[in-house]
């Protein structure tokens, strides 16, 4: 070749390259110039505890949804429906499982999800979850077939498998092996998901900020989304939830646009929000929340059954639920320990309890042995849906001839505290409360668990109520199970394991800017879009 020929295919080439390198950075850019799409939503609580296994709090199991996949979920019509899962079979004699997991399902780090990674993560999840642990009572062993499918052998068959594999809150998310092997009772720290968002650790500001990205080698499933089932498809690039905590200032930020979205607004301020016509409004559960006020069984005096028994006595709900809610459009007297008009829902048992019969209440504790102790209560302070529930109590409980000492701090600040077995001396609790919306059966509630250490704070301990539970698990004829139903609730009436003080709802709001929302009984942020503010 000549000298000249060769000039001449150097000088080409190199014009070639420097066109490609001039569309390659033109490409880059536009990128770059095109803005993200970022939803900016106030949560009910910050997040501190991010380990969704490791609490039963709901902003973290909202954090898991966010950046976890789960192998079932339910629709909209509370049917179970395959997730993660392609393929599923149960053997003829109901005690074999084989499921096959989804082509393309990856960590958030590009490996490939396996079936070692879901067994493993069934199994942490299982050591904590009231359902995991009834389920894990029926499983002989599980098997890794292949990298994609694995087996759970059962000893008898249950429905705990499918009911606890598809649950909304108390989920069995799934990660990555390395991370589900870390003790259950222990928090990871690890945060290396398969969900359709990516924790972004490095922007994580505890008070302040948490950031999603969008996982663009997610692979959603090719249904339409229905609440917690369906195609996960996200449609914005980032998701911020910011932490304000002063409820004026938050609806303020949304009227401007400076935020989307409030997952719970003060129900003090709905109606102005109504009358705006830039804001929708939207329910995350439809079924509503139950208030929960939950006893330490380790610390005196509330080891003594008679000393809870009074309680029932003290209490009554509309004291409680006028003190937080306020709008009766908000909020429903229900004596049952299931959600009311539900299958499950009675009253039986609750008729002369809940009544604030203080002289009842009072021969209760005499009974009890109670010594005048101080009871510590745990107040929340920061979520208007609690702030003002532990004064009530506290004022029933003295009426009741308790001394109370109640101790008010944040809402994370209680969920750390009320995990502790400590005794009062060294910063152990009496009493607490919480919400929860898993009531639908006995199964399911995690307050009905009496497990002993294996359930959650409070730590009931009652073989007759875990036996009635067992049998529930096995029955499924539903005349049966509502049978099975109320005698957990006679039960836990004569071993009180919590008291229910009443069914409230929540709206969410958020600007008309959003479209997409999914009703669910947790707040998701995938198939949204937003236009403008």
């Amino acid at each position: 070749m000549s000298m000249k020929i060769l000039h001449r295919t150097v000088l080409a080439a190199s014009i070639v390259i420097g066109s490609l390198g001039m569309m390659a950075l033109a490409r880059v850019s536009l990128a770059q110039a095109q803005p993200q799409t970022i939803v900016r939503a106030v949560m009910h609580s910050d997040l501190k505890i991010v380990d969704p296994v490791w609490t039963t709090a709901y902003i973290s199991r909202n954090h898991g949804y966010m950046i976890y996949d789960t192998l079932f979920a339910t629709d909209a019509q509370g049917a179970v429906q395959p997730q993660m899962i392609d393929t599923y079979q149960l053997s003829d004699d109901k005690t074999v499982y084989t499921m096959t997991l989804r082509d393309g399902l990856l960590w958030h780090d590009g490996q490939p999800v396996t079936s070692e990674d879901c067994i493993a993560s069934i199994k942490r999840w299982a050591a904590r979850d009231v359902v995991g642990q009834a389920m894990m009572a029926h499983v002989k062993d599980f098997v890794a077939v292949d990298q994609k499918t694995f087996k759970i052998n059962l000893t008898e068959p249950t429905a705990a498998v499918m009911i606890g594999l598809s649950r909304a809150s108390g989920t069995a998310f799934m990660m990555p092996k390395r991370v589900a092997e870390t003790s259950p009772q222990e928090q990871i720290s690890d945060y290396i998901g398969s969900g359709p968002f990516v924790f972004k650790t490095n922007e994580w500001k505890p008070g302040s900020k948490v950031v999603y990205e969008k996982f663009t080698q997610y692979k959603p499933r090719a249904e339409p989304p229905s609440a917690m089932a369906g195609g996960k498809d996200v449609k914005v690039d980032r998701v911020e939830w910011l932490a304000i905590a002063d409820q004026q200032t938050a609806v303020s930020a949304l009227l401007a646009g400076e935020i989307d979205l409030i997952e719970q607004p003060s129900h003090d301020l709905l109606p102005m929000l109504k009358k705006n016509a830039n804001i929708q409004f939207s329910d995350w559960s439809s079924l509503g929340n139950q208030y929960v006020f939950r006893f330490n069984v380790l610390n005196k005096p509330f080891d003594n059954v008679k000393a809870r028994q009074a309680i029932w006595y003290a209490f009554n709900q509309e004291d409680f639920l006028k003190a937080v809610i306020g709008d009766p459009d908000y909020y429903k007297v229900c004596k049952s320990m299931f959600f009311c008009g539900t299958p499950m829902g009675t009253t039986k048992g609750t008729e002369a309890l809940l009544e604030s019969n203080f002289k009842k209440a009072r021969e209760l504790v005499k009974e009890s042995g109670y010594d005048g102790t101080p009871i510590v209560l745990l107040h929340s302070t920061d979520r208007h849906v609690y702030a003002n529930l532990a004064p009530v109590a506290k004022s029933l409980l003295e009426k009741a001839g308790f001394k109370v000492d109640m101790q008010s701090m944040d809402w994370q600040s209680v969920v750390v505290r009320r995990a502790k077995k400590d005794p009062i001396a060294k910063g152990g609790w009496n009493l607490t409360i919480t919400s929860t919306n898993n009531v639908l059966n006995p199964l399911e509630s995690s307050y009905l668990n009496a497990a002993c250490e294996k359930t959650t704070f409070g730590w009931p301990c009652d073989a007759q109520i875990e036996k009635l539970r067992s049998d529930f698990s096995r029955e499924t004829d539903l005349a049966k199970q509502k049978a099975l139903a109320e005698a957990v609730q006679l039960r836990a009436i004569e071993y009180p394991v919590y008291i229910p003080l009443g069914q409230w709802y929540q709206p969410m709001v958020a600007r008309k800017s959003l479209s997409g929302l999914i009703e669910a009984p947790a707040p998701v942020f995938w198939n949204l879009t937003k236009t403008g503010k």
